[in-house]
């Protein structure tokens, strides 16, 4: 299948819903259309953490025109991320079902530290080359992220619950701006970002950049007020906050650079802004064009190229837990080939399935660096909790049922959450895991497979089950494991007349 050559990125922000669709060439992406919509998701979150109807509507409304720019897209060629509001509300699952529909397209929640060395990823391809360290800060909607990096690598990343619209919000929620709440707000701030200098100061940086919204608007404010000649400064912060003060709120009629749909969430900005210059000595802060939208066009590049951030990431996981590298490759191979049986002639490169199975049969043994008994649970544990750069919260927790259901009853699945597409990957996996027990090079058996909703059925020589009768127990076992959560598992086996002649078809 050929690379798309025009790729799109969503970013569904808690201020802001992004579409940026760019061209690759040459390993660079030229803009060729962008669209923005103020959504402000995160403002619809109510006391018990709910996205109100009305701001559902909002968000798919503007998704529905995103969906109508995107009409076309091969599906390979678009990445959708949702952020802080989506990894925090508890009707998530249920809006995200009609944010699919509306866009045509799968949207992944991201990690906040996934989100940083996105961001980072973005700021990065936007500004001259440089071999020193940057710190590159991002107040969002709804989280700000903290990314310390040289060149093209992100090496620190932390996400703070703290942003413009969820700030603005709490300390400002009538729009105005007194000193009490400003310096409230700026307490607070100053606390979140305490716990994180000491490590930022230490790994250090020789230039500070902002990037998103609240970094731009607040550039654009100082410049026209000739409060800064250009980027932020410590001193054009003061003297923004004491105008704010003399204004009583964030009136675009009376504070110059101020646009009307910033004007709501400047005072959160500012008070997160002004805490992060005072808790990390800033005297002064670039601000770059690039934003997290960026960062995924390059990512999304990297993968149509098949430099996959998430391969880099397994191949990391491999080494950090110590996992037996011959056995996981046999595994791996053994379970895809099960699965190419039970689809065959499936378009291969882009079976985000087939990727997934992948991914699960290289990482189904870390949990043996923690402990032997149940070491399933513990690898599925640490998939679903760590740091996995390049993974989509959804992706790993798929990633971790599909292990913990590889090994052990399968009646404790009933309440993981196991959907109709992983259990052709979780069927492909126990039976590789079955089949080379022994942990050695073996011989492989003439197999042959085949699977519907309802269940499926394996064929093998008869000799082999005969000459390998503790293989051939525990196919009887999988029968029952099967028979738990309300499918067939069907075991035959075949003549060696009958393995002959397919041996030479």
């Amino acid at each position: 299948m050929a690379r798309p050559d025009t790729l799109a990125a969503v970013d569904l922000g808690s201020n802001s819903f992004h579409l940026q669709i760019g061209r690759a060439l040459d390993g660079q992406i030229y803009p060729l259309d962008s669209l923005r919509e103020v959504v402000r998701i995160g403002a619809g979150l109510t006391a018990d953490k709910r996205i109100d109807r009305a701001t559902q509507a909002r968000a798919l409304e503007a998704l529905r025109k995103f969906g109508e720019r995107l009409r076309g897209f091969p599906r390979q060629a678009v990445r959708a991320v949702g952020t802080n509001t989506l990894r925090v509300a508890k009707n998530a699952p249920q809006f995200l079902r009609e944010a699919r529909q509306e866009l045509g397209f799968p949207i992944e929640v991201i990690a906040g530290r996934e989100e940083a060395r996105l961001i980072y990823l973005g700021v990065a391809h936007s500004m001259p080359p440089a071999q020193h360290h940057r710190l590159v800060v991002d107040v969002g909607g709804g989280s700000t992220e903290f990314i310390v990096g040289e060149g093209l690598e992100p090496q620190l990343t932390e996400s703070l619950y703290m942003g413009c619209v969820s700030y603005s919000l709490k300390f400002f929620p009538d729009g105005k701006v007194e000193k009490s709440s400003l310096k409230a707000a700026e307490l607070a701030a100053r606390q979140e970002v305490a716990g994180i200098a000491r490590a930022y100061r230490a790994a250090g940086w020789q230039e500070a950049v902002g990037s998103s919204g609240t970094a731009r608007s607040i550039e654009n404010i100082l410049r026209e007020n000739g409060f800064a000649e250009q980027g932020i400064t410590r001193d054009g912060l003061e003297r923004l906050r004491g105008l704010l003060l003399k204004q009583e709120r964030a009136d675009p009629e009376r504070i110059a650079g101020l646009r009307p749909n910033r004007a709501p969430v400047l005072p959160g900005g500012l008070a997160i802004l002004s805490a992060v210059f005072d808790e990390l000595g800033l005297e002064a802060m670039a601000v770059s064009d690039g934003a997290l939208r960026h960062g995924v066009l390059y990512d999304l590049l990297g993968r149509v190229q098949h430099r996959d951030m998430r391969a880099a990431t397994v191949a990391q996981f491999l080494r950090r837990y110590h996992v037996e590298a011959a056995q996981a490759e046999r595994v791996r191979r053994l379970a895809l080939t099960v699965y190419d049986a039970l689809a065959p002639g499936r378009e291969r490169e882009d079976d985000a399935d087939r990727l997934m199975l992948d991914w699960a049969a290289s990482l189904a043994e870390i949990g043996l660096s923690i402990e032997h008994a149940q070491y399933h649970k513990h690898s599925a544990y640490v998939l679903q909790n760590a740091d996995m750069p390049g993974f989509s919260r959804m992706e790993q927790q798929r990633l971790a049922r599909i292990v913990l259901a590889h090994r052990g009853k399968l009646g404790k699945m009933h309440d993981a959450g196991l959907e109709g597409a992983d259990w052709p990957l979780v069927f492909a996996l126990r039976l590789a895991s079955l089949i080379l027990r022994s942990r050695t090079e073996v011989k492989l058996p003439l197999l042959r497979v085949a699977g519907d909703a309802g269940g499926f059925e394996i064929e093998l020589a008869q000799s082999w089950l005969d000459d390998n009768p503790l293989s051939a127990a525990a196919l009887e076992d999988e029968a029952g494991h099967w028979k738990a959560v309300g499918m067939k598992l069907a075991v035959s086996g075949l003549s060696d007349k009958k393995v002959s002649v397919l041996s030479r078809s």
